[in-house]
């Protein structure tokens, strides 16, 4: 599937983004994937405050890219982040794991920062290759 392909089938609304998440587009470069969203924090926060100021980057709604490797194979898929960036400034690891876990993990509990899963339909191998996305069924 080229890059095209993939984010055509995101903006056709046939997949639910999580919640918060307004915008999707992905890039692909030999097993690392980047994607470009656009975030409503505080919906994904849905109405919880927070002293820790770790957080306060955590608010509104923003630009966002998120540098992961990704790959699968033997049905089992697996992501892990590399670098998020918020409106241009990079989140530091130790505020990411934090958010991740406080507000992302509860949701949706396989999803982390490294995360395995299932792949779907089928699916055996997947490789992100140049501007494609190239899987296998079984």
């Amino acid at each position: 599937m080229s890059e095209e392909e993939v984010n055509d089938y995101i903006a056709s609304g046939r997949i639910v983004l999580p919640q918060g998440v307004k915008k999707l587009k992905m890039e692909g470069h030999g097993g690392i994937v980047t994607a470009f969203l656009v975030v409503d924090f505080d919906e994904i926060r849905a109405g919880q405050k927070s002293a820790n100021p770790m957080l306060s980057m955590f608010s509104g709604q923003h630009d966002v890219s998120v540098e992961a490797s990704a790959a699968g194979n033997g049905g089992q898929g697996r992501v892990q982040v590399r670098e998020v960036v918020i409106d241009g400034i990079n989140v530091p690891r130790m505020a990411l794991e934090y958010f991740v876990s406080k507000y992302i993990t509860p949701k949706y509990p396989n999803v982390g920062i490294d995360s395995q899963f299932q792949l779907p339909n089928k699916i055996d191998l997947a490789t992100v290759g140049y501007h494609k996305l190239t899987v296998t069924q079984k």
